[in-house]
């Protein structure tokens, strides 16, 4: 059957026809494809030991390989020394065999589907290059003529090259006569006779294998043309005689030469000249001019043009010409070139059953490439019957079926070589095959863009379709590439998470792919580092707080680079480097670490990243190039240096130090500063001296290291530069005058014999002055009168004369002890502590001495109180200065004292002055010591007191002050005043009260003075609805001591009671080592917890039991020491600072001795005796009072003999029961301070102490006293400085006060 069609027809349809290259994936089957070939030619070298030849392909099913040397079918031979690959068709070859395999070779790789192949492989064997065994005949000329020595190198492996050298490796030396052309030849252009030699070698050097060949020796002998004429000493190299020598051309022979060569090369063409004189060579190219390419070379007798092409072509002449005349060559250059594909090689084709396929094979070269095309491997051959057709370049396959489907050869060679290209054909339709992974997830920051595949493969071309949700994909930020075989998200948002189903149909069925997009938070630096500085040595802290996503966290890191350098962090413990939570830490921080620091902090998806510019701080470095640059005198000179590094920080100022080698050698000292910006200073030294001179530098960070010394320099001796500074003028004794002055250093004697003129005179009286040599620094004039003013200069002087003229110094001789009192002191009452005392100021005659101050003497001589007790404690107080009168504070009130003045100076104190006597009015009493609440009713209450330890003035009464609170916001409802007249009332009952209500009472103690600080307490009535019940408040207590004490002081914040049980019949028994606390509730009351607290009152610290249902009815207490105070509470929480539910004072029985308290166990003897017990409490009260008023320090109205009798005698009987040394052991601690403030006292009693029988162990002083000694005063009377210990130090005006009274 005969084609129908004409030739345009079919290359119309084919043109037509849908095919294209593609990239078949290997799960499709396929033929071969040959992916990696060993390219031609290849060159087995000698020192090689073994030969790769790579042919490596793929295909579905996998390809199988053969191989063909010189176009028949090859079998390696059985080697071991041949080693062939299983899965490809490489193969190796031992250098024994390479000239064995040398040839041209081509691999096959073939499966059921076709067969690829590759190009000729060409195996070339070079062997060691050697030159043959010759003999040469000696070249003989005559003189002038020319002269070829041929070379003829072996070949070898480039780069090579040729040396003309003798046998003992001299170089011929080469010039325009002599020269050697690029083949190897040496060309003489004319001999003369120092060319005759017998060892003319040709050496070719192969970098390439280390390897250097010569060649045998030639020899050349040059016969002289007149030999007569030459004198002995005639080198024989004249060219005077030599007869002119039409121009050759030694190289090339002949008139044209045809060179040819590939494109790429370079062009070399060489004209070598003969005659005399020596011609010169000239170039032209016919018909143009020379390209600006051509380089001319060895005296231009070499034309180069690098990497030719077609406009190279054409022909060139060169022309050798001399005044003998002239030659000339004509080279005829032809440019050719190998095959090549004009664009790309043909590419493989996927189609469909029934459509044409066209395959072109689009080729160059020079001469015209001859193309051959083969099917599998084999020659493809027109076949018009089965609709094939082979048109030279081009091969049509009409119709298309399964069976066309094969690896199609297209190769192209001419005489310059051959390329060949494998075109995969496959004939097929088949349904969409998506070769991407179901399922598979992307995740992307925020913002960030995202490439989802969905790679298909099919035939014919699927369309291919994208959904979310069903819901087809739409939006300027979503992007179908590839034919739908991606899809782009730009701009990504987290809405955008979530299942993408990628669609791809064709005529064949339709496969789906799900991907899966997770949008992630991005990362970003919240804390990124701070530029810094910092000083070298310390530690440096870089901070880098990131914020990320959180299921990114195991990908994610924070890394730290310097200087865009990373930072390596070794593992040893002792690295400079340690990061840790986005912190770096440089520990000991030095020079090298100043740079610009960035912090990374990334995930596998995106990064952020942070710069701080780290600069370290130090000490300059020291100066350098320090000299002496100028003399201006001997002892003037200025000093020169260059400053080093400030290392970032200001240079300040600039320390000059000496060192001097006749004193202290070794030791340098500090001669001068000069300002940062300077670099000179100018130096005034002393004599008699060799100095040595360094510099360093000082800024912020500290000093730096000294530069380098000078070299010595000597000062001549000289007169001192100056005198003694800092005379003193003392007198240690009533007739003598001591003068001492500062003595000159060393250094500053400027020479030997240092001695001081000591000159001295009386002021205004003499006018000779008396003049004295000494040597130490210090003089004694005897003999003076007491205290005059003497004017004294000191001069110091040496072996070369005197310093400058002295400065007069005024000074007085010794002094002695003030003989004059003040005179009409005044004592000014200011209030009941504070006086004004002035006086008439003693004549300055008779100080004899400077003035030093005035002391002021008083002593207190009796108590108003207690008139009939004489005090006499004495104090006193310094006064510095001239002054007339003084503030005095610190007195007791409503007492008498004495008061006396002296004047004193620095050698002692002055008499006395009269005394004057005076009293101090009555003062404000302190706060009484202890305030309770008791016998609480619904609208009454009793409060009970103790005095005031402290009455300061005559005991008038007392002033009550009740509040009404809210129990919420203890705010005050209202409030009323109780004026209680009479000292002797210690308990009041306060009526007309509201039931149920919280009350808060203030008592003031006053005097004629006024009242006293409150002591404060709180205290609830009683509710309406139960009055027969009343909350347990602390008892008074009858004990036997003789004074009174609060327990230790408890600070608490509580405002006001808690809501508490009601517990009734609350008793105590008490053994040696425990204590049993019971109570009773009522039939209606809940169940509530308490805890029950207890203190050991000699050492202050409380205990708490655990909860303690009321229920219980009891609670033992144990581990208690015999003997021993303890003071116990009920509390509804386990804090001090609530108000208690009661509390008593106990003491442990002594082992042996009855306890006190047996009688206080039963519940009928609390309620019948709690009367008893709060009168009892008053008695002891009472007598307590009345015994410390007896102790002599307060005066008062005595109590009746018989409280006074019993209070001695319940003493007496304590002792007697508690005999023990821990029994008596109790301290008298301070008294609670109470406040109206909203912070509570303890409800409770205190015990007397019994260690105290007059009880006077509590200070009660309202000021500090004063001690015998001198206290220091300002000129105005206040005191300087603090009060402290017992001196009590502070400022006190001088207000006007009533008048004086006089002595």
């Amino acid at each position: 059957m005969r084609f129908a069609w004409s030739l345009p027809l079919v290359l119309l349809w084919a043109l037509s026809s849908k095919t294209a290259g593609v990239n078949i994936p290997l799960e499709v089957e396929q033929p071969p494809t040959i992916t990696n070939h060993t390219s031609s030619p290849v060159i087995g070298l000698p020192f090689e030991n073994t030969l790769t030849i790579r042919c490596e392909a793929r295909g579905n099913p996998r390809p199988e390989y053969r191989w063909t040397k010189d176009g028949q079918p090859f079998e390696f031979p059985k080697l071991s020394t041949i080693k062939t690959d299983n899965k490809n068709g490489t193969f190796m070859l031992h250098s024994k065999h390479f000239i064995q395999f040398q040839g041209k070779y081509r691999c096959f790789a073939s499966n059921k589907l076709g067969t690829a192949m590759t190009g000729e492989i060409e195996i070339n064997v070079l062997d060691s290059p050697r030159f043959p065994k010759e003999i040469f005949d000696p070249v003989v000329v005559k003189e002038g003529e020319p002269i070829t020595l041929h070379c003829n190198p072996p070949r070898g492996v480039p780069p090579r090259q040729i040396y003309w050298m003798t046998i003992g490796l001299q170089h011929i030396e080469q010039d325009e006569r002599v020269s050697m052309g690029t083949s190897g030849d040496l060309y003489f252009s004319y001999a003369l006779p120092k060319d005759s030699h017998k060892e003319y070698c040709c050496f070719a050097a192969f970098s390439k294998i280390r390897t250097i060949v010569q060649k045998t020796a030639m020899v050349i002998k040059v016969e002289r043309l007149r030999p007569d004429n030459y004198s002995s000493s005639d080198s024989g190299n004249t060219t005077e005689h030599l007869p002119v020598k039409a121009p050759s051309l030694l190289l090339p022979s002949g008139v044209q030469t045809e060179k040819v060569l590939l494109k790429g090369e370079n062009l070399q063409l060489e004209c070598i000249p003969g005659g005399f004189p020596i011609p010169s060579i000239t170039w032209m190219k016919l018909g143009e001019s020379l390209t600006e390419r051509v380089k001319l070379t060895n005296f231009n007798r070499l034309l180069t043009i690098s990497a030719v092409d077609q406009k190279d072509q054409g022909k060139y002449m060169c022309t050798a010409e001399s005044s003998a005349g002239k030659v000339v060559h004509y080279f005829d250059v032809t440019v050719e070139e190998p095959p090549a594909w004009f664009t790309e090689p043909p590419q493989s084709q996927l189609t469909v059953i029934g459509s044409d396929v066209l395959m072109k094979c689009s080729v160059s070269g020079n001469p015209p490439p001859v193309i051959t095309w083969r099917r599998n491997g084999k020659i493809f051959r027109e076949d018009p019957l089965n609709n094939r057709r082979v048109l030279d370049d081009t091969v049509v396959i009409h119709k298309a079926g399964p069976e066309d489907s094969g690896v199609y050869q297209c190769e192209a060679s001419n005489r310059h070589g051959g390329i060949l290209a494998n075109i995969n054909v496959l004939v097929m339709n088949m349904a969409p095959l998506i070769l991407t992974n179901n399922f598979q997830t992307y995740e992307v920051i925020v913002g960030g863009g995202v490439l989802m595949n969905c790679s298909v493969f099919s035939s014919p071309p699927s369309d291919i379709s994208w959904t979310k949700e069903e819901t087809a994909i739409e939006g300027e930020r979503f992007h179908i590439f590839e034919n739908g075989q991606a899809l782009n998200v730009i701009g990504t948002e987290k809405g955008d998470s979530g299942n993408y189903v990628c669609v791809a149909r064709n005529t064949e069925g339709t496969s789906t792919l799900t991907a899966v997009l997770d949008v992630k938070d991005p990362t970003n630096i919240v804390n990124p580092p701070r530029d810094m500085q910092i000083i070298s040595g310390t530690l440096a802290q870089l901070t880098c707080q990131a914020e990320y996503d959180e299921s990114l966290q195991d990908t994610f890191e924070v890394l730290w680079r310097k200087d865009e350098e990373e930072i390596l962090l070794p593992s040893e413990e002792n690295s400079r480097y340690v990061v840790k939570s986005g912190l770096l830490r440089i520990m000991n921080v030095n020079l090298s670490d100043q740079g610009v620091y960035k912090c990374i902090a990334k995930t596998h998806l995106d990064e952020d990243a942070a710069t701080a510019v780290l600069t370290v701080l130090d000490v300059p470095d020291a100066p350098t190039s320090l000299k002496i640059s100028d003399i201006k005198e001997e002892r003037n000179i200025v000093l020169s240096w260059v400053p080093g590094s400030d290392h970032n920080s200001s240079i300040t100022e600039f320390v000059v130090e000496y060192e001097e080698s006749h004193w202290e050698a070794g030791r340098w000292k500090e001669l001068q500063k000069v300002a940062g910006n300077q670099a000179t200073a100018e130096l005034f030294l002393q004599g008699n001296l060799k100095y040595q001179f360094r510099v360093y530098a000082v800024n912020a960070i500290g000093p730096g290291p000294p530069s380098e010394p000078t070299e010595r320099y000597p000062t001549s001796p000289a007169a001192p530069d100056r005198n003694p500074e800092n005379i003193k003028i003392q007198g240690h004794l009533p007739h003598q005058m001591d003068i001492s002055w500062d003595p000159l250093l060393p250094t500053e004697y400027n020479g030997p014999g240092l001695e001081y003129n000591v000159s001295y005179r009386k002021l205004g009286v003499q006018d000779d002055w008396e003049v004295h040599l000494v040597q130490r620094p210090s003089f004694v004039v005897k003999d003076t009168p007491t205290f005059i003013p003497y004017e004294i200069k000191v001069q110091s002087r040496n072996s070369f004369g005197s310093g400058p003229e002295p400065k007069i110094v005024t000074g007085y001789s010794g002094e002695d002890v003030p003989t004059a009192a003040p005179q009409n002191v005044a004592v000014e009452v200011i209030n009941s502590t504070v006086v004004l005392v002035s006086w008439t100021p003693v004549p300055p005659a008779t100080v004899r001495g400077h003035l030093g101050g005035y002391n002021v003497y008083w002593q207190r001589i009796k108590s108003l109180l207690n008139p009939g007790k004489i005090l006499n404690r004495s104090s006193s107080m310094s006064f510095p200065g001239d002054r007339s009168h003084v503030m005095v504070p610190g007195l007791e009130p409503f007492s008498e004292y004495k008061l006396t003045v002296n004047v004193f100076n620095k050698k002692g104190k002055g008499p006395k002055s009269d005394p004057v006597t005076f009293g101090t009015p009555e003062g404000v009493p302190e706060p009484v010591p202890i305030l309770t609440a008791s016998n609480t009713q619904k609208n009454s209450v009793l409060l009970v007191w103790g005095p005031p330890l402290v009455t300061n003035g005559i005991l008038s009464g007392y002033f009550l002050l009740h509040h009404l609170l809210n129990e919420t916001s203890l705010e005050v409802i209202d409030s009323r005043e109780t004026n209680i007249t009479g000292a002797d009332i210690t308990h009041w009952e306060l009526r007309g009260l509201k039931e149920g209500s919280l009350y808060r009472f203030h008592l003031s103690a006053c005097t004629q003075a006024g009242c006293g600080p409150p002591q404060a307490q709180e205290s609830r009535t009683v509710s309406v609805e139960d009055p027969t019940r009343s909350p347990a408040v602390a008892p008074v207590q009858n004990n036997p001591n003789c004074s009174l004490s609060a327990p230790s002081s408890i600070t608490g914040n509580s405002s006001h009671f808690p809501l508490v049980p009601v517990l009734l019949n609350i008793s105590s028994y008490v053994s040696d080592t425990f204590a049993k606390i019971s109570w009773t509730t009522g039939e209606e009351q809940e169940d509530f917890q308490l805890y029950v607290a207890y203190m050991n009152n000699r050492d202050g610290n409380w205990h708490f039991s655990e909860a303690v249902n009321t229920s219980q009815n009891v609670h033992i207490i144990d581990g208690l020491k015999p003997g021993t105070l303890y003071t116990i509470r009920l509390v509804a929480k386990k804090l001090l600072d609530n108000a208690s539910i009661f509390e008593d004072v106990i003491q442990t029985r002594v082992t042996g001795v009855a306890s006190r308290m047996d009688d206080d166990s039963t519940q009928r003897w609390f309620i019948g005796t709690m009367c008893a017990v709060a009168l009892l409490t008053l008695v002891a009260l009472m007598a307590c009072f009345v015994r410390k008023n007896k102790g002599g320090k307060y005066a008062g109205t005595p109590p009746p003999r018989l409280q006074d009798t019993l209070s001695m005698a319940k003493v007496k009987e304590k002792e007697d029961l508690y005999p023990d040394e821990e029994s008596q052991g109790m301290n008298d601690d301070a008294f609670l301070e109470y406040s109206d403030n909203d912070e509570k006292p303890l409800k409770g009693t205190s015990l007397c102490s019994r260690d105290d029988p007059v009880g006077d162990s509590v200070s009660r002083d309202s000021l500090v006293g004063y001690a015998d000694g001198e206290e220091e005063f300002n000129e105005d009377g206040s005191f300087i400085g603090e009060y402290s210990g017992p001196k009590y130090r502070g400022s006190i005006g001088e207000p006007n006060g009533p008048s004086p009274i006089s002595a």
